[in-house]
């Protein structure tokens, strides 16, 4: 719960500075045509560059950061015959997949995980823990590399950047007009806006931001799938299901909140939570490579 309250803050704290960034400007004047109504073609333009701002800017820097959080450390020149093959296997990987070399790197962390970032499939990072290291077989792990070389050949990065962009956008936009509809009908305001609409905004947008989180998790999930499925494609579905199977008997320390989206396991969850949990459950992943899903 903690994690699906630190997201949507998140999102909602980037709304909320760039809204403030645009009306310190004037821009938020735009949204209102000769104090009468709502100027469309310029709210949806706020709208777009406040929705892609944020998501877009993570992206660009989200190797930078994902680096930063876990102290993942770049294998420059192999040391050992450990670093040596992991390096030659994504280098293989990438390979098959026809993407550009991904930096390879390798986190401290007892727990098996590893995750797959960068704004550009051809100039990407694969990162994985000295846990998941010590703990799987090299099938295994050949496997969760295949997963991770799988969510960069996909796109899976730009897309979801996208995907938020986009919610962004319409939650900017709806709420706005949710707004103004309640400032004019209710409050019976003819010119400008009053207390009203930015008030019944704001309710609106952290409401409105709660739903599109949903669609975006499930765009999310529906990622692993598709990756686990190309990882299937590039080693074989037993070694994917090999692997997985062994995440499901570990405990998978989660990944920084700011990188728990790229990670192999999302965790668990059920009921409502559910809903937000940007990785499906190991269990019905296994069941996908199995053909029965």
């Amino acid at each position: 719960m903690k994690r699906i309250l630190l997201f949507l803050g998140t999102n909602i704290a980037v709304l909320a500075v760039l809204s403030i960034t645009m009306r310190l400007l004037g821009i938020d004047s735009l949204l209102d045509e000769q104090g009468v109504g709502l100027d469309m073609n310029a709210l949806i333009i706020y709208a777009a560059v406040i929705g892609f701002s944020g998501s877009i800017i993570s992206l660009l820097i989200s190797k930078w950061t994902a680096k930063h959080l876990t102290g993942a450390q770049v294998i420059e020149q192999p040391k050992n015959d450990s670093e040596r093959w992991l390096v030659n296997t994504v280098k293989r990987l990438a390979q098959q997949a026809n993407i550009g070399m991904p930096e390879v790197a390798v986190y401290n962390s007892p727990q098996p995980n590893a995750f797959a970032t960068g704004a550009n499939k051809n100039n990407a990072l694969v990162a994985v823990s000295t846990g998941l290291m010590q703990s799987m077989t090299q099938e295994e792990v050949e496997a969760v590399l295949a997963h991770e070389v799988s969510h960069i050949a996909n796109g899976d990065m730009v897309t979801m950047a996208l995907i938020q962009g986009v919610v962004n956008t319409f939650v900017i936009v709806l709420s706005r007009v949710i707004g103004h509809i309640v400032d004019r009908t209710v409050f019976k305001v003819e010119r400008g806006h009053g207390p009203a609409f930015w008030i019944t905004s704001i309710i609106a947008e952290l409401v409105l931001g709660i739903l599109a989180s949903i669609i975006v998790m499930w765009f999310s999930r529906q990622r692993e799938f598709r990756a686990d499925a190309g990882a299937a494609s590039l080693v074989g579905a037993p070694k994917m299901v090999a692997a997985l199977q062994r995440l499901a008997g570990t405990s998978t320390e989660p990944l920084p909140d700011q990188l728990h989206a790229m990670g192999i396991s999302g965790g668990k969850g059920g009921g409502l939570s559910a809903l937000f949990m940007t990785h499906p459950p190991l269990e019905e992943r296994i069941n996908a490579l199995r053909g029965n899903r």
